[in-house]
């Protein structure tokens, strides 16, 4: 007979701080970890990590709310991130937005429904130089047409 063990929330959490410790600095790893494995940190895990760490929950909210790629609700299993900056607008961001919009079915900050796509922008990319941009998981595409930005959905799919 085969025995599965499941860790709840707070085990896991537990042994993230037993691995990065209780110093304010493990706060990030620590979400950085929770986000990856459960693709948002809800509001539980915010306030079982400002327990277990001794902090209060208002700076675990503010580093979650911060941060681009930290989110409060749940998101899709493959994230599309498209550059906002003015070079990547100027390079044709706008035609890129609305073929991902339209093979997506969603609009910018939705999820699909099955919960395998989530869209949304970010800030620069750090590729200005070679807009438009966008950030497939954690992947960068850069020099973009609608074309090419639709084919890598579907190649990610």
């Amino acid at each position: 007979m085969l025995v599965y063990e499941k860790n709840s929330l707070s085990d896991e959490i537990e042994v993230l701080i037993e691995k990065f410790g209780k110093e304010r600095s493990a706060l990030l790893p620590i979400l950085q970890i929770i986000e990856k494995r459960h693709n948002y940190i809800s509001e539980f895990a915010q306030q079982e990590v400002a327990r277990l760490l001794d902090i209060h929950p208002v700076e675990v909210y503010s580093v979650v709310s911060f941060y681009n790629f930290l989110h409060r609700y749940p998101q899709g299993k493959n994230i599309v991130r498209l550059c906002k900056t003015i070079s990547c607008d100027m390079a044709g961001k706008r035609e890129i937005e609305e073929a991902l919009k339209r093979e997506l079915g969603i609009n910018f900050d939705e999820t699909t429904r099955d919960k395998k796509w989530t869209l949304e922008y970010t800030s620069c990319l750090g590729m200005c130089d070679q807009g438009p941009a966008m950030l497939v998981n954690d992947k960068v595409y850069t020099k973009l047409d609608p074309e090419t930005a639709v084919q890598i959905i579907n190649d990610t799919k």
